[in-house]
């Protein structure tokens, strides 16, 4: 009785100093985690905010020993959506690790329930989680695509009246980010002005800008106004002409938008809306010829 007793105190002792000894470690690794100043950076939304410290440290302890080259794909992705400020490509990949291994987990638990815990399911579910990241920052770049296309003839617009009213290519810009609405494209030029005063040539500011959102309206622009410059053409009737261009187009997709309504809406109808039409014009009938005795 005494050995098992001994035998027992030795054990929990054991898993004590276990529990301990990884508690100290991860205590330990996770003080090596460098502090982050974000001082310059963009906020963290708050459900990215309670993952951040888990982000950190998977990006110091996994991603810091991936290669670069795997890097530069999630950071050009991060760059077109304007996010870069917000994340870096390592720490994406990090946020797609901690999310594949979370989907993961918490289907192995639900499937265990269920009797259905198989490696196949948990590997599609981990599958999910690694590209579910990735479908976040695709809408994010269609949403700051869209908003792109649609003030950029505002700001045009600003940028023709201030031409016209005597004030050159930069203050005619610096009145368009005082004046114009906010959104992607104030931002762009606030960071087309600040290469500007940094030094760079406007060609080149301008070419910078449209590296960062490869948007063919926004090369259009760009292509037209180096061009201006060089052959010495009026900047007023340029930033005219591409603004009412760019209405020109946006009304087009508006076209191309309500066209497209009619087939998008077929599916949902033939699915989901026709159906439940069915049932509610045939139940009446059904329950009176069930009611007269006829069988159906």
């Amino acid at each position: 009785m005494m050995e098992k007793l001994l035998v027992a105190i030795l054990i929990g002792f054991g898993f004590v100093v276990f529990v301990a000894a990884v508690g100290y470690s991860l205590l330990k690794v996770t003080k090596e985690v460098p502090d982050e100043d974000r001082v310059y950076l963009d906020p963290l939304p708050r459900p990215l905010r309670l993952l951040w410290p888990v982000v950190r440290f998977v990006d110091y302890h996994v991603c810091h020993f991936v290669p670069a080259r795997l890097v530069q794909g999630p950071a050009e992705a991060l760059r077109l959506s304007g996010l870069l400020y917000l994340m870096s490509g390592s720490q994406f990949l990090a946020l797609s690790l901690i999310s594949a291994t979370a989907f993961a987990a918490i289907g192995c638990k639900a499937l265990s329930m269920l009797g259905q815990a198989k490696v196949l399911y948990i590997m599609g579910l981990a599958f999910i989680g690694w590209w579910y990241p990735r479908i976040w920052l695709n809408d994010v770049l269609k949403k700051r695509r869209k908003l792109l296309v649609r003030s950029l003839p505002v700001y045009l617009d600003f940028l023709t009246m201030g031409i016209e009213a005597g004030l050159n290519m930069n203050g005619a810009m610096g009145q368009a980010v005082d004046k114009g609405p906010p959104g992607p494209l104030k931002n762009e030029f606030s960071l087309v002005l600040r290469d500007l005063r940094a030094g760079l040539t406007r060609a080149d500011a301008l070419r910078r800008m449209d590296e960062r959102t490869h948007i063919p309206q926004v090369s259009s622009f760009v292509t037209a106004v180096i061009q201006a410059e060089r052959m010495g053409a009026s900047l007023g009737a340029t930033f005219r002409n591409q603004a009412e261009q760019r209405r020109i187009e946006r009304f087009q997709l508006a076209e191309k938008m309500a066209m497209e309504a009619p087939v998008k809406l077929i599916f949902p109808l033939v699915v989901f809306i026709f159906p439940v039409t069915f049932v509610v014009l045939m139940f009446p009938i059904v329950m009176k010829f069930l009611q007269s005795g006829i069988s159906l």
